[in-house]
């Protein structure tokens, strides 16, 4: 791409920060008065399919979200929030570091992020956030708990997946997937992973000549007395998730050229025994 091209949609990335940032000022302000508007949802819908307009991103769907659903997906990028987030009233779990990040944080808390730190939550705790939320929106988890190439999709943690227990929720599998657009083959650049940081990563995509993003909304699984514990629901929910991209059973990503400081380290499954598993909360998980 051009640098005049790239020097373009970096100033209108820049101006569409500031509109959200205006927003959620707004938004904040109402708030405080006891006012806070009623389609707070339906902006950050359309704030996300505005930044995906202005990077350039092409996005397939397939298939649709499903009320009444959690949605668990693979998780490539940061890219994944405006991309999924764009198709619906969708919110998000993030780790709580976000909430302090710079701009990013504020306009996550706007848009109804829920967080959680590190470590062992009490799932009632966030079930109970959940079902405060889910009369209104539904929610994306990312249980790989960290970001990868796209080339595979690593293990789910199961802990995460008592929140359907939990809530009565089905779950939809999210398949995600970004092709370059000549060839349909894996786009190298979507992926952020290892030691990149944000802006590194977002001033690549701007340079981007042409990026595509695959969204399938899978059949919903329904939580019955065949597909009642959470190591089954994390088994299947990836199978139908690897199946969906076209991919072996046992592919799992490459690792990254450095380490991924997002990644956190979790017990051995084949010693873990009944020690409690910690819930992932490494992924990039809001962006807006």
């Amino acid at each position: 791409m051009s640098r005049v091209r790239s020097n373009r949609r970096l100033a209108l990335i820049l101006a569409h920060l500031s509109k959200g940032a205006t927003l959620a000022l707004y938004i904040g302000l109402l708030s405080r008065l006891g006012r806070r508007p009623a389609r707070i949802a339906d902006m950050t819908r359309r704030w996300y399919r505005g930044l995906c307009d202005i990077l350039g991103i092409r996005i397939r769907v397939f298939g649709c979200a499903q009320p009444g659903c959690l949605l668990i997906g693979n998780h490539i990028s940061w890219l994944d929030i405006p991309v999924v987030g764009a198709q619906g009233e969708i919110a998000f779990l993030s780790k709580a570091e976000v909430r302090d990040w710079p701009l990013i944080g504020w306009l996550a808390v706007t848009a109804g992020t829920l967080f959680v730190e590190r470590g062992a939550i009490r799932i009632d705790e966030l079930a109970g956030k959940l079902r405060k939320i889910g009369r209104d929106r539904t929610l994306m988890l990312f249980p790989e708990g960290t970001t990868s190439d796209g080339s595979g999709v690593l293990r789910f943690h199961p802990r995460l997946f008592a929140l359907a227990q939990e809530t009565g929720l089905m779950i939809q599998p999210v398949a995600l997937a970004y092709r370059c657009d000549a060839d349909e083959m894996p786009d190298p650049v979507a992926p952020f992973v290892g030691d990149d940081t944000l802006l590194a990563h977002l001033l690549r995509v701007i340079r981007h000549p042409g990026l595509t993003a695959e969204i399938h909304f899978l059949p919903p699984m329904a939580l019955d007395q065949d597909n009642i514990a959470r190591r089954l629901l994390a088994e299947r929910t990836r199978g139908a998730i690897v199946e969906a991209l076209g991919m072996r059973p046992d592919a799992v990503p490459r690792p990254p050229t450095r380490a991924n400081p997002a990644r956190i380290p979790v017990a051995n499954p084949n010693t873990a025994g009944d020690r409690p598993e910690p819930i992932p909360t490494g992924g990039i998980a809001h962006v807006a």
